[in-house]
């Protein structure tokens, strides 16, 4: 299994890269600034990952594109700024949270669902972010996660394999983090 990370200039990514390669996965990182969504389909990558990052997802170099163009053919995770990203790839948008969270957990309350299958409902999650997916969401995507304060924690396409977290699933404090993992590389 490959597994292309797009990295959004965040120390983050490198604990997705070490908990997939812990799960078998040979990966690969390439800088959000490096890589166009050609040239990363050119790399035949089996999953797509869009890495957490500071910032907005419009300034967060290809990952936007990454998502519009790859992500309806190959199963694509967005976690925090990448999350963000798939809502702003179909034509979401990002606001100020209601409470800045970083370094908080929060517990999950989901679906069930994709990365979320198996999983104890609900669950704690670790979040970083001060910005949040608006709702409502555009008709293509569907809220798969929140939190206890209702922020949307999850998303998902309806259609294409693209799903997001904007909680740190890479992150100890995240108690199902690598079993998510896990059912993203499934």
């Amino acid at each position: 299994m490959n597994v292309l990370v797009l990295d959004n200039y965040d120390s983050f990514t490198y604990n997705l890269v070490q908990y997939f390669g812990e799960l078998g996965a040979e990966v690969e990182v390439v800088r959000n600034d490096v890589m166009d969504a050609k040239a990363a389909r050119d790399q035949r990558p089996d999953r797509i990952v869009i890495s957490p990052g500071p910032g907005r997802p419009e300034n967060a170099g290809y990952s936007v594109e990454w998502i519009s163009e790859l992500g309806p053919e190959i199963p694509t995770l967005g976690v925090c700024l990448g999350h963000q990203a798939i809502a702003v790839a179909f034509g979401g948008s990002i606001v100020s949270a209601p409470e800045p969270r970083h370094g908080k957990t929060s517990e999950m309350e989901h679906d069930g669902v994709g990365v979320f299958n198996g999983l104890p409902n609900p669950f704690i999650a670790t979040r970083y972010h001060s910005l949040v997916v608006d709702e409502p969401l555009p008709t293509v995507l569907e809220v798969t996660a929140r939190s206890e304060d209702g922020v949307v924690q999850g998303l998902r396409h309806k259609e294409f394999p693209i799903t997001g977290v904007q909680f740190h699933p890479e992150s100890i404090m995240t108690t199902e983090g690598m079993a998510m993992l896990k059912n993203f590389l499934v």
